[in-house]
């Protein structure tokens, strides 16, 4: 099929990648405007534009996609189908009705549930099982249409959010491949959303990051592995910002001592209050929460590399009773 497809982050670099290598047809690829980044601001292109020109496809930049010259422009490629993923603007009807077939979305959670933007860290944020790929037919609403095919996938014990996204930005290609074939045969039945079981996801946004101490280790653990790699669980030591990249859930002390292995120069305190340091040693520390015990094993204190708390503390000395 001939496609205009649209895209902005490395997720939607799968989906299209995927949809050449098979035999179709990019014949636009429409992403959102270059934008300043780093100390120097200088132009960065997003990583669909970065594959576009790696491709040799044209490129379509709009600031506003629903502008009628916008519409006039993508009617001059007569695509079959628009396929859209992670673009970042809402379609107006104008475009959605313009291909033969419509335009369908890759969407990375299993609809209705978590309509809206950051599904994959959500799904890891919940403590899901289970999350997956969607491909749906666009309407006029966010997310609301309907699907045409699904992929479910479980998530590991040690999910991030970083992972999730990388094997559903594959799978969603995968998707996206056969359920275009499928569309092409005449073999797709749509199916309605249920409204009932809709849920909505926000943005996620930086400060969501910092850590409430008081919440039970559980959930701690979870949103530093659904924030992980960005922007990251975060707290404060030294009067500086301390990222956590990975952590382990201890329900007692006596739980984690009873772990086969060393535990040289360790200080403990009888309790802690939430935020408090109640055990340390030469590779181990270990924060009191609202309910458990959380290990801290993967930090980067400001100023420093991100590093494995055994290597922190070579070079830093942290005692039980110190805050977090």
């Amino acid at each position: 099929m001939k496609i205009i497809f649209m895209g902005t982050p490395d997720f939607a670099v799968s989906t299209v990648d995927a949809l050449k290598k098979a035999g179709h047809e990019i014949v636009l690829v429409v992403t959102q405007p270059d934008k300043p980044k780093g100390r120097g601001n200088k132009m960065q292109y997003s990583d669909v534009k970065v594959w576009a020109v790696e491709n040799d496809i044209p490129v379509y930049q709009p600031k506003r996609i629903r502008e009628a010259e916008c519409v006039e422009e993508l009617k001059k490629y007569e695509a079959d189908i628009a396929v859209v993923a992670a673009f970042g603007q809402i379609l107006p009807k104008e475009i959605l009705a313009m291909p033969k077939h419509g335009c369908i979305n890759v969407h990375a959670s299993l609809l209705p549930k978590y309509r809206g933007a950051a599904p994959i860290q959500w799904a890891v944020l919940n403590g899901d099982k289970t999350t997956g790929i969607t491909i749906m037919q666009m309407g006029v609403g966010l997310d609301d249409g309907d699907i045409l095919t699904q992929r479910e996938v479980e998530l590991a014990a040690d999910e991030t959010g970083g992972s999730l996204f990388d094997r559903l930005a594959v799978i969603g290609g995968e998707l996206c491949v056969e359920t275009i074939d499928l569309i092409a045969k005449g073999e797709v039945s749509p199916i309605p959303q249920n409204e009932e079981e809709a849920t909505h996801v926000g943005m996620i946004k930086k400060d969501l990051g910092d850590i409430d101490f008081c919440e039970p280790a559980e959930k701690i653990e979870r949103f530093v592995r659904g924030l992980n790699p960005w922007p990251s669980a975060y707290t404060r030591y030294m009067d500086k910002n301390l990222k956590i990249y990975r952590a382990t859930v201890y329900e007692s002390l006596d739980a984690f001592l009873a772990i086969p292995g060393s535990h040289k120069g360790e200080t403990r305190v009888e309790s802690a209050e939430p935020g408090q340091v109640l055990y340390a040693d030469q590779k181990h520390v270990l924060v009191q929460t609202g309910e458990g015990l959380l290990g801290l094993d993967e930090i980067q204190l400001e100023g420093k590399k991100r590093m494995q708390m055994e290597d922190f503390l070579r070079g830093h000395k942290i005692e039980a009773g110190e805050m977090i």
